[in-house]
């Protein structure tokens, strides 16, 4: 603590911040070129994002820093009430993403929710291999591991890595909407009426293009049925049946 005053007031005594001896300088000067650029383009921008929220959209994702999901659809601050993971996982028992959703659904009263994840999630990878990552990673990654044994046959009989592994990233997605679908939250809200679609996407890291996986759901009536249909389509069981083409 000593050190630490000594050295602010010699950067005071010198004219200089203390903030250039820091590692994340360069960011902190980024931001204060970002808001001043930004207030000179809408100088009503930061008084109006100060008042409030209103989202149309909840976003559950992967945690990968390569995808930023406002960016990815056009979207800016204050558009989207947004909750990552690894692996953009669905567990029934993780009150952090029930609350994000509690808030968005009932006081944000947010119109849509989207999982989405995506192509070549590391995640995914992680719960196809079969040796062990370590510590709390296994335990999270858990659900999708249990999913992939659950078809094992079918999911194995895609012999092509990378498409087993797109295949897998989809299913995990149709399986949190499934999750998502069958939360309190969710299901209080279209008892009472209230106007809330979930859906599943999967974006493409190498094209930057977000692939609908055609799972919108509106009601818990057609929850089951459309995740059961959507994933025997997934899966494809002529694969684990094929038989030889005869000469």
């Amino acid at each position: 603590m000593i050190t630490t005053v000594a050295n602010e007031d010699l950067h005071e005594q010198n004219g200089t911040s203390c903030e250039s001896c820091s590692p994340l300088a360069h960011l902190l000067e980024a931001n204060n070129d970002w808001a001043k650029t930004k207030h000179s383009a809408v100088p009503t921008h930061f008084p109006t994002m100060a008042t409030g929220q209103s989202p149309q959209y909840m976003y559950i994702g992967c945690s990968d820093s390569r995808v930023v999901p406002t960016d990815i659809v056009g979207l800016g601050p204050g558009d989207m009430f947004v909750h990552r993971n690894i692996a953009n996982v669905f567990i029934s028992s993780d009150v952090n993403l029930l609350s994000v959703l509690q808030y968005a659904v009932d006081y944000l009263k947010v119109k849509h929710i989207i999982v989405c994840g995506h192509y070549n999630c590391g995640g995914v990878q992680g719960a196809l291999a079969t040796q062990q990552l370590g510590g709390i990673l296994d335990i999270w990654l858990r659900p999708i591991k249990d999913m992939i044994l659950e078809r094992r046959a079918q999911i194995e009989a895609v012999t092509d890595e990378q498409e087993r592994w797109d295949l897998v990233c989809e299913m995990n997605v149709l399986k949190s909407v499934h999750g998502v679908c069958h939360t309190t939250t969710v299901l209080n809200a279209w008892e009472r009426g209230q106007e809330l679609t979930v859906h599943g996407w999967c974006y493409r890291l190498k094209d930057g293009r977000v692939r609908d996986l055609k799972i919108d759901v509106t009601s818990p009536s057609t929850v089951d049925m459309k995740f059961t249909k959507l994933i025997k389509q997934k899966l494809r069981p002529e694969y684990a049946t094929e038989k030889p083409v005869p000469n």
